[in-house]
């Protein structure tokens, strides 16, 4: 693994590898701490969009496993104006020993990788989201064990980056993808199989894990109320849930704007793995980063 761009590039064990270095660097952290294994190395963080657990989760990871981080926004970079996203991967290739990048178009990423000497991270595009994939595995993993073959997800709302990769990662591990939303906001330009359930009900009559995100992405703010009229059906609350096997886990990537496409009483509830799934952004970062800069 050279890269991680997008997660139809990776084979079931490539994938498997990177979870499982997560949990045994999440097990050595929990007994005492981590070995310094990228000491000495920096990863260079680039952000178009704003972001909490991404840039948490990597440069915390950075720092418990021995190594820097240096964070770089667009106003500092430029990409695409100042500076073009060649130019910028060699220059900031030549300095540092990993990169991430957070940002609008994935064209952007995919060219860094072409210029790039170290490893480029999708830390999230327009097209996918894999570093969130690999954390909601984990959750899955926590819950139902290493080996999810047969599991269902179900991801209730828009078709977006986030269920595009996490369509990918089910087909790569054996497991169910279902996708319920509206007619108009399907998962387009998807990859892998999708099981598309128009009923919301239907979609998690067989689930392990319900899905809800947001019905209004960083982008489309001028699209908010038509969505929000839209997608009103596709709320993940307390009859919907019901609707599920007992043992479904509720999973959100986060930032959850309560009471639109979750309510408070299921993110709270027994049921939710919300915050467990947050967490799990350092501990799977940690892994991917262990494999890319550290030869694990």
């Amino acid at each position: 693994m050279k890269h991680l761009i997008n997660l139809t590039d990776h084979t079931t064990d490539e994938i498997q590898h990177v979870l499982a270095v997560g949990h045994r660097l999440r097990a050595e952290r929990d007994a005492g701490g981590n070995e310094p294994i990228l000491a000495g190395k920096t990863l260079g963080m680039f952000f178009e969009k704003p972001s909490l657990r991404t840039r948490v989760s990597f440069e915390q990871g950075m720092y418990e496993l021995g190594g820097n981080a240096i964070v770089l926004g667009q106003d500092e970079v430029g990409l695409g104006q100042r500076e073009s996203v060649a130019d910028f991967t060699r220059v900031i290739a030549g300095m540092v020993q990993g990169i991430m990048a957070r940002v609008y178009h994935h064209a952007a990423l995919e060219e860094m990788a072409r210029f790039s000497g170290v490893p480029v991270i999708n830390a999230l595009s327009d097209h996918s989201h894999p570093c969130q994939a690999l954390a909601d595995i984990m959750t899955m993993q926590d819950e139902f064990g290493d080996d999810l073959a047969g599991r269902t997800i179900a991801f209730i709302g828009d078709g977006n980056n986030v269920a595009r990769s996490l369509a990918v990662i089910c087909e790569k591990l054996g497991m169910t993808f279902v996708h319920s939303g509206p007619a108009d906001y399907p998962l387009t330009d998807c990859p892998a199989p999708v099981q598309a359930v128009a009923d919301p009900r239907e979609a998690v009559k067989r689930a392990d894990a319900v899905y809800a995100d947001t019905f209004v992405s960083m982008g489309q703010e001028g699209e908010k109320a038509a969505r929000l009229k839209v997608f009103e059906a596709y709320q993940v609350n307390e009859a919907l849930v019901a609707a599920a096997p007992g043992h479904a886990i509720v999973l959100h990537c986060l930032p959850a704007y309560r009471g639109v496409e979750i309510t408070d009483a299921v993110m709270d509830g027994p049921q939710s793995r919300v915050f467990a799934q947050a967490h799990n952004r350092l501990h799977a970062q940690k892994g991917l980063l262990a494999v890319l800069m550290g030869n694990m």
